[in-house]
């Protein structure tokens, strides 16, 4: 059997390539610098029986085109890339398992709220160019934060949360009830949230309800003061809207992971010196690397089995 990796992240760790290969002795590896886009994952997978991906779409169209292809295991979270009804219609088995690099994704929102809140990004990009600027920001200690999205990522973040006692505002499609009375959480609307928190960061997934549920109308509620993270997914936030509310100051700052077409091109927007923003690496603490490796693999080797 041939299985490939499309996952960039997996293709150059060699503890992860050498354990694939520990069970498959025919692999192909992604050494492309950017995301495969449908010919081109088309072409990658053209003569594999499974494959381990991870933002990749995974459409009717790609599935159409590759009659080999068997199983896809995930590589990292979430499955909006997938068309899973097509997949179970073709016969193409699914691995994945939710929460494998939460503790990665939450740090990084709450590393993110501290270099926000505390002033840390600004003012060490000041001192770097001379400036001795001594603006300390404030404190996260009893601050508002709103979390939507309470999966396995946005959980974690509550966790991380606790020693700071902040008042925290949830919100999630599913009932929660008893979880909120246990944290001390506060249920609330997503207009709520938008209105008083002094936080906002974003842990849902991506679907037709949650696409660019940040934009002028959600960011015009906000408080001048607040923050806006962003590690779930690039495609939640109108990054047109969020870069004129941040270049007029309506909102104090913002810090991303993630893009809507990654890599990002408008150099302006990354340019804002009130926006912090990383190469989507909220998931890739090398601990949370080998742990969604190991997962993916596990999953190859079960379901191309149950194939055989």
């Amino acid at each position: 059997m041939k299985v490939a990796v499309t996952s960039k992240s997996f293709s150059k760790n060699k503890i992860l390539i050498s354990e694939l290969k520990q069970y498959f002795d025919d692999v192909k590896l992604n050494g492309a610098t950017k995301k495969l886009n449908d010919e081109e994952l088309i072409i990658f997978l053209e003569d594999c029986d499974g494959a381990i991906i991870a933002l990749e779409e995974i459409s009717k169209y790609v599935l159409d085109s590759l009659p080999n292809l068997r199983v896809v295991s995930k590589f990292g979270v979430g499955l909006d890339n997938v068309d899973l009804e097509y997949c179970q219609k073709k016969d193409v088995k699914i691995g994945w398992i939710g929460g494998v690099n939460k503790q990665s994704v939450a740090e990084m929102a709450l590393g993110f709220m501290l270099m926000l809140i505390r002033n840390l990004y600004l003012s060490s990009n000041k001192l770097s160019s001379g400036i001795w600027d001594k603006n300390g920001g404030y404190s996260l200690y009893g601050k508002t934060i709103g979390i939507i999205g309470l999966g396995h990522i946005g959980k974690e973040l509550v966790k991380l949360l606790k020693p700071f006692g902040c008042k925290i505002l949830v919100n999630d499609i599913i009932n929660q009830d008893q979880y909120y009375i246990d944290n001390d959480l506060i249920e609330s609307s997503k207009e709520y949230i938008f209105q008083n928190c002094d936080i906002l960061s974003l842990h849902m997934p991506l679907n037709e309800d949650t696409k660019y549920i940040i934009n002028s109308d959600s960011l015009h509620l906000m408080k001048k003061t607040a923050f806006v993270v962003n590690t779930a997914r690039g495609d939640l936030v109108m990054l047109d809207d969020l870069k004129y509310f941040l270049e007029n100051n309506l909102i104090s700052g913002a810090a991303i992971d993630v893009y809507d077409s990654e890599p990002p091109t408008d150099k302006e927007l990354l340019g804002l010196e009130n926006l912090i923003c990383t190469p989507h690496i909220g998931g890739n603490s090398n601990e949370a690397v080998l742990a969604m490796g190991r997962s993916s693999i596990e999953f190859l080797r079960e379901l191309l089995n149950d194939k055989r």
